[in-house]
């Protein structure tokens, strides 16, 4: 029998309001609407499936009530991390999206490259160029 745990199979956010999430997901990274499922006990509208590649999905889900910020620290979610094959190319579409840059390119502390930027509910999102030389590359060569 095969590795039991394989992968994340999917992030999820409750979203504030779905169009700009959708808008914020599509046209800043490329994703795509995969398909949506309604209530079973409503019918109502329910959550929105994302494609991210890889066999990766982010679920949306509508209802999203705003919250005051966390601080930095706070115990619980931080924020969620996208592979890139090229930060710069990744950073330029921010921009030209009109995405915010929260954090310009710079080299981490693993010896890879990111920036960082926020969803429309203020989700924080890195964006990740895995290096030869970085500590998961050479983990994952073990």
């Amino acid at each position: 029998m095969g590795k039991l745990f394989q992968g994340a199979a999917h992030t999820a956010f409750n979203v504030s309001d779905m169009e700009k999430s959708l808008d914020f997901y599509q046209r800043v990274f490329g994703f795509e609407k995969a398909f949506e499922m309604r209530h079973p006990g409503t019918g109502e509208p329910w959550i929105v499936y994302i494609s991210i590649g890889g066999g990766q999905f982010m679920e949306l889900f509508y209802g999203g009530v705003k919250t005051a910020e966390n601080p930095e620290n706070a115990a619980g979610f931080s924020h969620v991390c996208f592979a890139v094959s090229d930060i710069h190319e990744a950073c330029r579409r921010l921009e030209e999206a009109g995405a915010p840059v929260d954090v310009p390119i710079q080299q981490g502390l693993d010896h890879n490259w990111q920036c960082w930027t926020h969803d429309p509910d203020g989700n924080r999102i890195e964006l990740m160029q895995m290096m030869e030389d970085s500590l998961q590359s050479t983990y994952l060569r073990q």
